[in-house]
């Protein structure tokens, strides 16, 4: 049995998992960490993360950027495994989530989804022969309007993803409102969509001469996410100190 703490768990993601917990013989959550109280979802809940007293094996965190430095700081002192699953991280808070890496188990990705952890490979695969071959790449994601951060963690994982395959030789381009020129051979263009109920939907998109290449996730509701953060809870306990991801998690389920 998975002990979990449950850090924003009165948020969208939270209640998500919650449920899915609760169909979990192997998994409970024990306790909830959210500024807001205001449902009864069958465990305590905490408004400061520093009054959890609640023992637990390992925290699943989808809360926002704001919250995360409490959270750090809690699993410094306790050295509480956490899975990390907020978006939209200062570069400040992603050195402290490396940094506790080296007392605590830590499993860090921009997306749980199975399929989207496959999609990385298949980018980085696609990229070494058409990127190689002079073809432009360009990444479109589409999100829900409530969406804080752009472009999504997912969008930049999968340009990062790309990049590594091709030796770190892209720059990242957001915005081509204010340039006159040319599209430069050496830039990934990164688009972001907010609009509805849009749950999540990434586009991988190689335009060469005559043709184009598409890879294309599209996730319907947030249960993809939510499975995904409970395997990778269930994976973390009990492992010792370091870096995770969820390719760690599909290579052990194999």
């Amino acid at each position: 049995m998975t002990k979990i703490i449950m850090h924003g768990c009165n948020g969208a993601m939270g209640q998500t998992i919650t449920k899915i917990v609760k169909e979990d013989a192997d998994a409970e959550i024990v306790a909830g960490i959210d500024i807001v109280d205001n449902r009864d979802n069958g465990y305590p809940v905490f408004t400061n993360i520093k009054d959890c007293n609640v023992e637990a094996d390992v925290i699943i965190d989808f809360c926002s950027a704001k919250a995360m430095d409490a959270l750090l700081d809690y699993c410094e002192a306790k050295k509480m495994p956490v899975v990390v699953c907020t978006t939209g991280l200062s570069e400040e808070q992603l050195a402290r989530i490396h940094k506790l890496s080296e007392t605590s188990a830590v499993l860090k990705s921009a997306n749980m989804s199975l399929g989207i952890n496959t999609l990385f490979k298949l980018v980085q695969d696609a990229a070494k022969v058409l990127a190689t071959a002079g073809y432009d790449v360009e990444i479109v994601e589409k999100h829900h309007n409530q969406k804080l951060d752009a472009p999504s963690g997912t969008a930049l994982a999968l340009a990062d993803s790309i990049n590594e395959a091709m030796n770190g030789q892209y720059e990242y381009i957001y915005d081509r409102s204010q340039r006159r020129e040319k599209r430069d051979k050496k830039e990934l263009g990164i688009s972001a969509v907010r609009g509805g109920t849009i749950v999540g939907e990434h586009e991988v998109i190689f335009a060469g001469t005559d043709e184009v290449i598409e890879f294309k996730h599209t996730a319907y509701s947030k249960a993809v996410f939510a499975k995904g953060s409970v395997s990778a809870a269930k994976f973390l306990k009990g492992k010792k100190a370091g870096m995770f991801d969820m390719r760690d998690v599909i290579a052990d389920a194999q």
